[in-house]
């Protein structure tokens, strides 16, 4: 092909890249204005959440085009293209994506760290009615500052642990100090980054283990199972309405004749009118459903949710037998925890690794899947946050619901789907290792063949790139080389998706023995006030 369509098809991958930003951008945008708080809606927590969900999916549509670039590089038959063929040409393409990575990454330091923290705590002072403007800035602030120092103390572990061996011991301090800044140097400040990065893709983990695992069976199966009949629950509530009256008038007329009720009593009844009020509610929310027209569409398209879910399940099961088939294959043939369980190809078949490397040659099918399966990450992911709300160990901090989240959790909401995202990288890679590596890569190896009419003949094949093959016939994605820098994190990981097998598989025996849920679920609770009804009455 000619220099221009060359250069047509790289910025027309760009293009694609800057398109999805887009639609991520839209995405984030009507996502957040549906969960937040119509009451207490805020601009700046507002344009944080969706900035900072944003970036976050950004960030993981770069890594399409990584793989994209090294197996452009190459022809079918394994050899470089002309245009490639210069080490120092492959470098600076492959830099233009490492300096995105950079630049994206450090956007996800300064949200994480900085920038909704301050907002956090902004809108945290902001509920203490005697300090004004000044006194809030300067109390975020104050505890801000907590978050930079621990940025801080992470990008200098990562920049100034040695991944090399150190001088020897006859060396002076000087020496010692000096090798410090050279690897600091020559490595362009990406261990500390990447120490950075690993460290908030570790909480991540521990989200994605938590809510992505419960989502991945929560959202199909609520999808198979539908909601109860919004009538059954009109009628259902109003004999418990009756009922709970009849309780109250019960112990109202013992005081009739002036005598003072029990203590016993009295809180009996304070119980009675409390759970009164909170079916009186949930009275008025089951009658606007029923005359929502969303209701009644929801209900026309039954069928297409069934066979949604249908697909979600086996999504699912297919992306857990894929882990637990690269988890096989690491702990077989891996050299084990001191390596990081780090393999360099695919010795076990894994059904999404072949798929993705089937659809990489066809342009922009492998684009196309990896956002699918990003998207099915976050979704499920949304769906377990708002299954669960948001909890501290055994203390629920906050609920998502739609049209009545908080600001403060919105920016929790975003934070732990940043750092889900964050997280997904590795998933993708434990997924699919190899296509993550080098992509479509193939390399040709020299074969002596000996035979009567041939002779000693040689002849060249191909090969797809794995860690048998030469250092300069096959480019590693710098996707991978920001996942792997430290092999600790990639052993942590590695049991980290075993930990996520077994939440999944626990979620899915759970999402199978709960009914059907509530057509209104997650909208009226006990602890809800009466104002906030105005958000729907109106």
């Amino acid at each position: 092909p000619s220099p221009e369509a060359l250069l047509f098809e790289q910025t027309f991958q760009w293009i694609l890249f800057g398109c999805k930003a887009r639609v991520i951008l839209a995405f984030c945008w009507v996502y957040i204005r549906k969960f937040q708080s119509r009451q207490e809606s805020e601009v700046v927590s507002t344009i944080t959440a969706i900035c900072a969900l944003a970036i976050a999916l950004i960030t993981s549509a770069l890594l399409p085009v990584d793989i994209f670039l090294v197996s452009f590089m190459k022809y079918p038959n394994g050899t470089y293209k002309e245009w490639a063929a210069n080490n120092e040409t492959r470098g600076q393409i492959e830099d233009t994506v490492l300096y995105g990575y950079y630049t994206l990454y450090s956007i996800i330091l300064f949200c994480v760290f900085l920038w909704i923290p301050f907002v956090y705590f902004y809108y945290e002072e902001r509920d203490d009615d005697n300090l004004n403007k000044c006194s809030q800035v300067k109390n975020a602030l104050k505890y801000t500052i907590g978050f930079a120092i621990v940025c801080v103390v992470l990008l200098l572990i990562g920049a100034f642990v040695p991944l090399e061996a150190p001088p020897g011991q006859n060396s002076t301090q000087w020496e010692k100090v000096q090798y410090l800044f050279e690897e600091l140097g020559s490595s362009h400040g990406l261990p500390a980054l990447s120490f950075s990065i690993s460290t908030l893709t570790l909480i991540g983990m521990l989200a994605v283990i938590t809510y992505t695992a419960y989502g991945m069976s929560v959202l199909p199966l609520n999808l198979i199972k539908g909601t109860r009949s919004v009538v059954y629950e009109r009628l259902e509530n109003t004999e418990d309405i009756d009922d709970v009256e009849h309780q109250i008038e019960k112990l109202k007329s013992k005081c009739k004749d002036g005598r003072p009720l029990s203590s016993r009593d009295r809180h009996n009844l304070q119980e009675l009118e409390g759970k009164l009020q909170v079916l009186q509610r949930r009275g008025r929310h089951l009658e606007i459903a029923e005359r929502n027209c969303c209701t009644k569409v929801g209900s026309a398209l039954r069928p297409f949710k069934i066979l949604l879910g249908i697909f979600f399940i086996l999504v699912a099961l297919l992306f857990t037998v894929a882990l637990l088939i690269s988890n096989l294959d690491k702990a077989l043939h891996s050299a084990g925890i001191s390596s990081g369980f780090i393999i360099f190809g695919t010795n076990l078949t894994n059904p999404l690794n072949e798929l993705l490397l089937a659809l990489q040659p066809v342009f922009p099918l492998d684009y196309i899947l990896i956002t699918v399966i990003t998207m099915y990450f976050v979704l499920t992911s949304m769906a377990g946050i708002r299954n669960m709300g948001i909890w501290f160990f055994w203390i629920r901090l906050y609920k998502i619901r739609p049209k009545r989240t908080r600001p403060q959790a919105l920016l929790f909401l975003c934070m732990i789907l940043l750092l889900i995202v964050l997280h997904t990288s590795y998933m993708i890679y434990s997924l699919a290792p190899q296509y993550v590596m080098y992509g479509s890569q193939k390399y040709l190896v020299q074969v002596r063949k000996t035979g009567p009419t041939s002779g000693n003949a040689t002849f060249g094949t191909t090969r797809i790139c794995d860690a048998d093959a030469p250092e300069d016939q096959c480019t590693v994605t710098r996707s991978y080389l920001f996942l792997h820098k430290f092999w600790f994190f990639s052993t942590i990981y590695y049991f980290g998706n075993w930990a996520f097998i077994g939440a999944f598989l626990i979620g899915l025996v759970v999402s199978c023995c709960r009914g059907k849920k509530s057509v209104i679920e997650g909208e009226v609770e006990a602890d809800d006030s009466d104002i906030s009804d105005d958000e729907y009455v109106h």
